[in-house]
C-alpha cells in the first residue's frame, strides 16, 4: 500500500517520540471527548494529519435503538485505545487528541448510534480487561485471535498482516528467517510480541541465541529503538510498518514482505448481543455508504478494506 500521502508533517511519530517523550508518547487515562469529526485538524504547522470530517454521518435510529441501556444511559459511547499505533490510532500535535482511521471509524460510530463519542487512552495490553465496565469498545488495531475470543466478541472491519522493519540499509544484516541473537522491538500485549515470544522459544530449543525482547508499552518507542539503533528490528502490523518508514525520512525500510493478514476488530463485552449487533450494523452502514472508504483512503490504507463486517469470524 502507498503511504505517500502521509509524509505531511511528518514530526510526530518518531521526532515527537524521541524528543518529546513524556508528551506525544506517554499514555494515560485521561479522556478527550471529540464528536465534530475534526479532531486533529489545525494549521500546517502545527498538525501531522487532520482527521477525516465525519459530521455529515447522522444518527440512525433503527441501529441505534439496538444498544443497551448500559451503553445509552450516559449519552456517550465510551471507547479505549493506544493512540501509539499509527495511522490506526495516535496523538496529534497537541498531545491529547486521538487521530487515525480507527478513531475516525470511531466517531463515525458514534454518530450513527446519536451518541458523543469519547475516546480514552490507555495502555494496549489494559483495554480488553476493562470492556463492558470502564469501556463500551476498544477500538485498538486488534487482531482477531482465539485467545481474545474467550474474553470479547469481535466485528471485523480492517484487514492487516504483520512486517518487520530495519534500519534502511539493513546495517545489521538482518535475516527476517532467523531472529536468533538479536534485539527485536514489540509493542506489549500485541500479536507480535506473542509470536516472537515463540520464535524466541524455538531458539532456545534449537541451541541457537537468545533473543532480546523489548517490550514497550508504546508503539513509537519500539519504532524509536531501532532508529536509534538499541534494538535491530521492530515487529508489528503492516500499516504501522508502513506509516513507520513514510514518517522516517528513510530511516527505516520493510524487511521482507508483509505475512499473515487477518482481520483486525471492534471488542465489545462478551455477550452482550444487542451492543454486538448494532456495531455490526453501523459498521456495514459506514462501508455500504461509502464513508468507511473515504476514510481509509483519507489514510492511504484503502487496501485493507473489507466489504463486510462480521461478528466472531472464523480466523482459525
Amino acid at each position: 500500500m502507498s503511504f505517500k500521502n502521509l509524509k505531511a508533517g511528518a514530526a510526530l511519530l518518531l521526532s515527537a517520540a524521541m524528543l518529546l517523550s513524556t508528551a506525544a508518547c506517554g499514555t494515560t487515562d485521561e479522556a478527550t471527548s471529540d464528536n465534530s469529526g475534526n479532531g486533529g485538524s489545525g494549521s500546517a504547522k502545527s498538525a501531522t494529519i487532520s482527521s477525516y470530517d465525519v459530521s455529515s454521518v447522522k444518527k440512525d435510529d433503527a441501529i441505534a435503538a439496538l444498544l443497551p441501556d448500559s451503553v445509552t444511559k450516559d449519552g456517550k459511547l465510551t471507547i479505549g485505545t493506544n493512540p501509539s499505533y499509527a495511522p490506526a490510532e495516535f496523538l496529534d500535535s497537541d498531545g491529547k487528541t486521538q487521530i487515525g482511521y480507527d478513531m475516525d471509524l470511531a466517531r463515525a460510530l458514534g454518530n450513527v448510534f446519536g451518541l458523543d463519542t469519547e475516546i480514552v487512552s490507555s495502555n494496549f495490553d489494559t483495554i480488553i480487561p476493562a470492556i463492558g465496565s470502564k469501556y463500551d469498545l476498544g477500538i485498538a488495531a486488534f487482531t482477531i485471535t482465539p485467545e481474545r475470543m474467550k474474553s470479547v466478541d469481535f466485528v471485523s472491519y480492517f484487514t492487516a498482516g504483520m512486517a518487520y522493519a530495519v534500519k534502511t540499509g539493513n546495517p545489521n544484516k538482518v535475516d527476517e528467517n532467523d531472529l536468533c541473537g538479536l534485539k527485536v522491538a514489540v509493542e506489549t500485549g500485541t500479536v507480535e510480541e506473542e509470536a516472537i515470544n515463540k520464535t524466541a522459544e524455538q531458539c532456545k530449543a534449537d541451541g541457537k541465541k537468545d533473543i532480546e525482547i523489548q517490550s514497550s508499552k508504546q508503539q513509537t518507542d519500539a519504532t524509536t529503538a531501532v532508529v536509534t539503533g538499541k534494538a535491530d528490528v521492530f515487529f508489528a502490523d503492516s500499516p504501522v510498518v508502513g506509516y513507520a518508514i513514510a514518517q522516517t525520512d528513510g530511516q527505516l525500510e520493510q524487511l521482507g514482505k508483509d505475512f499473515d493478514s487477518v482481520p483486525n476488530a471492534i471488542a465489545i463485552k462478551k455477550g452482550e448481543t444487542g451492543t454486538t449487533e448494532a456495531v455490526q450494523k453501523a459498521m456495514q452502514k459506514l462501508m455500504d455508504d461509502g464513508t468507511y472508504g473515504k476514510i481509509l483512503k483519507h489514510w492511504g490504507v484503502e487496501s485493507g478494506a473489507l466489504t463486510k463486517a462480521e461478528v466472531n469470524p472464523n480466523v482459525a
